[in-house]
């Protein structure tokens, strides 16, 4: 059997997948045809339930789980990760401010709405690009994710607020950004399959760091190898493995923040 699978070029994305999609595992019969997207374009296939398998945000979950059921294994989930709302030195920031967010269906997003319920001015932009937007001065405060995070001080920017520190001082919970699903209209047994194999495939690149090295660097957009393995070391921790008790209570908080049923959420 053939499998959509959709997932960023991203190394914490690349770091996970690496042993299931060149079978370094024994994929059980299952054969992968990899879909790189950004993760808002990811989201919003998953609300055309285009994928077999994606990537996409906890945020865009809330509005497509009667389509898709969240795996245990490959989420990016935990403590000082999370996106951060960053601006020029001069620049103060107004309810009129300008601010680039990576995505209407992003966490970072979500996460914004909620600790600055009143600051509506947004323009959606691919992630990558926010920071060069903040300099040139296009727009005043940016949304910042993924690696961004470790190069935004080296421009001359600043932090407004670290808001995966908002949320943990909130809820006492690490912050989860993002997961990956299967659709449920595979049978139950495939759906099983799947979670079973991308668990292995975490501990896999866990168990052999240097194996998946090619894939990220190919995919990396030239980003320096220090900065790649603080993007890993970042993302991808014990949550990535299994979400356990307490990433499933953060789940289940986020989609209690977000005013969605959390019943069924899981495979």
């Amino acid at each position: 059997m053939k499998l959509t699978l959709g997932f960023s070029p991203c190394p914490n994305d690349t770091f996970i997948f690496d042993a299931l999609v060149h079978h370094k595992i024994d994929t059980e019969g299952l054969e992968f045809e990899v879909i790189f997207a950004d993760v808002e374009q990811l989201n919003k296939w998953a609300f055309q339930r285009k994928l077999d398998i994606t990537k996409l945000s906890y945020n865009a979950f809330t509005h497509c789980v009667n389509d898709y059921a969240l795996l245990d294994s490959g989420s990016a989930l935990g403590n000082n990760c999370g996106p951060l709302l960053i601006k020029k030195p001069n620049t103060i920031l107004t309810k009129e401010s300008k601010i680039a967010i990576p995505g209407k269906y992003t966490t970072a997003n979500m996460l914004l709405n909620i600790a600055f319920p009143n600051h509506q001015n947004k323009v959606e932009m691919l992630f990558s690009e926010i920071e060069d937007e903040v300099i040139n001065g296009s727009i005043d405060v940016g949304l910042i994710i993924h690696e961004n995070r470790f190069t935004y001080k080296d421009k001359g920017l600043e932090k407004v607020k670290d808001l995966g520190e908002f949320w943990e001082e909130e809820t006492g919970l690490p912050i989860p950004l993002g997961g990956i699903v299967t659709n449920r209209r595979l049978p139950l047994a495939t759906q099983q399959k799947i979670e079973r194999l991308l668990r292995k495939s975490v501990e896999y690149a866990f168990k052999n760091k240097e194996s998946s090295s090619e894939f990220i660097k190919c995919h990396s957009q030239e980003m320096k190898k220090e900065v790649v393995d603080a993007h890993i070391a970042l993302y991808v921790n014990n949550y990535s493995i299994s979400l356990g008790k307490k990433g499933r209570k953060a789940v289940e908080l986020l989609f209690e923040k977000s005013g969605k049923e959390s019943k069924s959420i899981y495979v």
